[in-house]
């Protein structure tokens, strides 16, 4: 719905007696365009901020129990989930690409595992906050592809 310039021109070149599209209509379409990134940016920093309340919940859990729940295992999807969801709003894949870390950064058991997922949610949603709806943040991508690899071992041990 929302075309760049770009798309506009080319398609100008390809129908030269198509009337042109009157301003007021222009004006609205880009109204409705500023509206849905707006919103499409607010819902990805909700996602943000209930990623890291349930890396929280998670973390609380796993310390006073030792082990996960069954609800403990959804909350962990969900979380996945939401991680995925906002990569691909920033324009992220994993593209089969491994993510670059040092020794210590791997998690080694399931309470550092637990420390890295909180410490790596506060930074995602740190850098969520520090871009705009324009804009693409290679951090906050890394970050979640980061998050996803600690998931990924927190449910299956890998």
């Amino acid at each position: 719905m929302c075309s760049n310039n770009q798309e506009e021109i080319q398609t100008a070149r390809r129908n030269p007696q198509k009337e042109d599209v009157p301003q007021g209509l222009k004006e609205n379409l880009a109204k409705i365009c500023i509206e849905a990134r707006k919103k499409e940016y607010s819902e990805m920093l909700k996602r943000g901020e209930e990623a890291l309340k349930l890396s929280g919940e998670l973390e609380k859990a796993f310390a006073s129990n030792n082990s996960l729940s069954a609800d403990d295992r959804k909350k962990l999807e969900r979380l996945e989930k939401i991680v995925k969801k906002i990569r691909s709003d920033l324009g992220g894949d994993d593209d089969g690409l491994q993510v670059e870390t040092d020794e210590n950064d791997s998690p080694l058991s399931m309470s550092k595992a637990f420390d890295v997922l909180k410490e790596n949610t506060i930074k995602l949603v740190d850098e969520l906050k520090k871009t705009t709806r324009y804009s693409i943040s290679a951090a906050a991508i890394q970050s979640s592809n980061l998050l996803l690899k600690v998931v990924k071992f927190l449910r299956f041990g890998k």
